[in-house]
Parts: C-alpha cells; sequence; structure tokens
C-alpha cells in the first residue's frame, strides 16, 4: 500500500516512482522559474506547484505582492496580511487554510510563496518550505544568469569603445593616399570601411551571425591588405552550416585585428592571416591563425586572465591593444559557461592559432 502523501509505501520504503515525478516536477518548476518571477514562465511554475503540493491555491510574490497565481483567486486583503506578516518577520506565517513561506534569495528577502491547503488544518510546513528552498534557488540561478548577461553586455561596450584608434588611422590614411593614385580603389575602400563602422558599433543587440560577423572581418581584412600593398595574404573558409549560427556580437573580429596587429606588422616581409569555421557534433569551430611573430605562451595565458605582463620578447606596448582578448574570452565563458574560452597555441617566431568552440545552438543566444 502506498502514502500518496508521503510518497512511501507501508514498508516505509520510498516509492521509486512518486521520488522520480517529484524530481521531474522540481525540474519543470526550475526551468519554468528561468528568467525569474517576473518571467514568462511564472504562471506555469505556479500551476507546476499547485499540482507538486496538491493546493487548492499556490500565489508566488514579490515584495509588491502577488505576481503569478494558480487556482481560484485569494482573497487580496487575506492575502496582503498574510503576506506583510511573513515578510516582517522571515519565517513561515499562516492563517489557515493559508501558509506563507519567505523566499530567500541570495540572502535577501525576494518574495514569499504563499499555499492555501487542501487540508483545512494547514499545509505540512516541512514539506512547503522545503519547496519554498528549491524555489528560491532556482531564482538565485536565474539572478545570476541576469548579472552575467549585464557583465556581457558590459564588455561588449567597452570592446566597442575599445575600435583601435591605430586602425582608424591607418585606414584613413590608406585610403587618402590611394584618391589621386586609385580613386576607384580608394571609393571602394571608403564604402568598406563605413561598412565596418557601421557594423562595429551597431546597436541592434548582443548577437550576430558567423555570417554577419564573416562579412565585417573580410571588410576589415580587405582594409588591411590595401594598407599592407597586398602583400598580405588572405585565407577565409566558412562550411555553410555554421554560417546561420548565433554568436556574441563582435567576437571574432577582436582576434583577427590582434592577428594583423601583433603578428603581422611586427614581421618583416609579407604574412598570411586565415579564418576558418566548421561544424564539429553540436559544436561551431572558428579558427584564426596568422604566421606573424607569435609570443610566449605564458604571455598568452596572462593575456587571456586580462593581465599585462612585461614578457620576454614581448612588444613594448606589454598587451596593450590585446585587451580585446581577455575581453573576447570572458564575454564567451559568461554566455556558454567556463569551458567554452578561448584556446590560444603560439610560439615565438611560430605564430598564433586561436580557437573559438561555442555550441551551435543555446536558449537565449538569439540575433536580433
Amino acid at each position: 500500500m502506498l502514502d500518496r502523501r508521503h510518497g512511501r509505501r507501508a514498508n516505509g520504503r520510498p516509492d521509486a516512482g512518486q521520488t522520480v515525478r517529484v524530481l521531474t516536477a522540481v525540474q519543470q518548476i526550475d526551468a519554468a522559474l528561468h528568467d525569474g518571477l517576473d518571467g514568462r514562465g511564472g504562471a506555469q511554475a505556479a500551476r507546476r506547484l499547485r499540482r507538486l503540493l496538491r493546493a487548492e491555491t499556490v500565489v508566488l510574490a514579490d515584495l509588491d505582492g502577488a505576481v503569478a497565481v494558480a487556482g481560484p483567486a485569494p482573497d487580496e486583503d487575506e492575502l496582503t496580511e498574510l503576506l506583510g506578516r511573513a515578510y516582517e518577520n522571515a519565517v513561515t506565517a499562516h492563517r489557515p487554510p493559508w501558509s506563507a513561506v519567505p523566499l530567500i534569495v541570495a540572502g535577501e528577502l525576494s518574495g514569499a510563496l504563499a499555499v492555501r491547503c487542501a487540508d483545512e488544518a494547514g499545509c505540512d510546513d516541512a514539506e512547503l518550505e522545503a519547496v519554498a528552498a528549491q524555489v528560491a534557488r532556482s531564482l538565485d540561478h536565474a539572478a545570476l544568469r541576469r548579472a552575467r548577461t549585464r557583465i556581457a553586455q558590459a564588455d561588449l561596450r567597452t570592446l566597442r569603445a575599445q575600435i583601435s584608434p591605430h586602425f582608424l588611422h591607418n585606414a584613413l590614411s590608406v585610403i587618402g593616399a590611394r584618391i589621386r593614385t586609385d580613386p576607384d580603389r580608394a571609393r571602394t575602400l571608403l564604402h568598406d570601411f563605413a561598412d565596418y563602422l557601421r557594423y562595429s558599433f551597431s546597436s541592434k543587440g548582443d548577437y550576430a551571425t558567423v555570417s554577419d560577423e564573416l562579412q565585417a572581418i573580410q571588410t576589415y581584412l580587405e582594409l588591411q591588405r590595401a594598407r599592407f600593398d597586398d602583400r598580405m595574404e588572405l585565407t577565409v573558409r566558412m562550411a555553410p552550416e555554421i554560417l546561420p549560427v548565433v554568436i556574441p556580437f563582435l567576437v571574432i573580429q577582436p582576434i583577427v585585428e590582434n592577428a594583423v596587429r601583433h603578428g603581422l606588422e611586427p614581421k618583416p616581409g609579407a604574412g598570411s592571416i586565415s579564418v576558418s569555421g566548421y561544424g564539429e557534433g553540436p559544436l561551431c569551430v572558428i579558427e584564426i591563425e596568422d604566421d606573424g611573430v607569435g609570443m610566449e605562451p605564458e604571455f598568452a595565458r596572462a593575456l587571456l586572465s586580462g593581465k599585462r605582463p612585461p614578457a620576454p620578447g614581448s612588444r613594448a606596448d606589454g598587451g596593450r591593444g590585446r585587451v580585446g582578448l581577455a575581453n573576447v574570452d570572458q564575454r564567451l565563458r559568461t554566455v556558454y559557461g567556463p569551458e567554452y574560452g578561448l584556446v590560444i597555441e603560439t610560439a615565438p617566431g611560430s605564430g598564433t592559432r586561436v580557437v573559438i568552440r561555442v555550441p551551435r545552438f543555446m536558449r537565449g543566444v538569439v540575433a536580433s
């Protein structure tokens, strides 16, 4: 015989089927609260909580009042009084058949879970408080996700503000030098320059497709190629299946700029740079490689950590201008997780290869 309230059989052992159902419900509630109490899933979370608790009514509330209600609507004055008592004392408040448990998120009072129980005697406090603790954890995760998003947006604004004056000056100088000798090429380069600036300072969103990024990179490289008097060999190869993949805005271009500025500029004679991309199972892989001067691996690791070490054999700028690498690495980790940062393969005199691996599809990563 099964005691349905506690999910145990008559012999006292937990019922496996009931345990699975509870765990599944908890996962569904967590998914519904992905965007927080005021997100799109608030009403769905309240409905799932009502079924999990076998309650007549469930209310999810923030400090201003009810946010989502599942079941018969509560009396507003009664609910306000109940929530006020829960918030004032930061403990479970009772007004049978109602109970309200405060939701403590990151150590701060953020709302409450209020339940009208089917049993007139009230709810099982231990059960209700355990469920409220799970809701609070889900809200804590949602708050962390929002914080990561804000950090990524701030990093993107920083990166846009760091569009290299060095490049802007050189691009305009190259265009100016060709106005008399090759006006058609100067006109083409000027259009390329305008397209590059339009994309770099675009306010359309935090994400773009690989195709969009590729177009901007090709424009940038054409401007650099003109500056090198066509002594720079360019190779761009992208597998068609990854062109629609959405990635954070301005992820590839800063790496390409570092390859040109810190890899090829210091190198005597001609140089080459390649940008390639392909699918690797569920991943999109993008590689930027140059045959420039390279750097010490320790120096590369320090760059990704955001430091500017005076490494032996490094340029006198100590890494200034390479801050884009740390910015890109941090944004990738913020969006996708710590396992998705940049990988740099390099050695002095052997060029540099930077690898980006990101999931082809991820919730919330959508181009505007």
